[in-house]
């Protein structure tokens, strides 16, 4: 299993300098969850921005990861913002891969278990998931993409 840090709200950390939530360059925040983890996985940052800053290029990076790794199996943390973008992009790409994007509304930093259990369920899904797809997870759900979308009002994700 891959794990690929794209940054977004899960990671963000209070930059008391300058008084904002900022994506830092680092794992820490995922590091610190799968501290509890005891399976083999490798970790790699990809992006770290917020999910508003991502464009085509980014994708398209992480589509190049996911197409050289010899991983079949991948969760992408990312941000709440554009993860549907994503992964729709994702999935005109692959269709012999487990892909599931994962992230938080509220940072890490701030909040640890909404962050804890959405990666938590994410990778249980994975190990127990028999059929390729890209999958998103979040909210205490995991569905397909294009089943589960943020609802802005409710501060959530849902089930369509």
């Amino acid at each position: 299993m891959l794990i690929l840090n794209t940054g977004g709200t899960f990671n963000k950390r209070y930059n008391p300098l300058n008084g904002e939530l900022e994506v830092p360059y680092d794992n820490s925040a995922v590091e610190s969850v799968l501290q509890s983890v005891a399976f083999d996985y490798d970790l790699a940052g990809a992006v770290y921005k917020d999910s508003l800053e991502m464009d085509a290029n980014d994708r398209k990076m992480i589509a190049d990861i996911i197409m050289h790794s010899v991983d079949d199996t991948f969760i992408i943390i990312h941000g709440t913002d554009t993860m549907h973008e994503s992964a729709e992009f994702l999935s005109e790409i692959f269709r012999d891969k487990k892909i599931v994007l994962v992230g938080a509304m509220r940072p890490f930093e701030i909040e640890k278990i909404e962050a804890t259990l959405n990666l938590g369920i994410a990778i249980g899904f994975l190990k127990a998931l028999q059929n390729y797809g890209v999958y998103i997870c979040m909210s205490g759900h995991v569905e397909i993409w294009n089943k589960m979308i943020k609802n802005r009002d409710a501060g959530k994700f849902e089930i369509v």
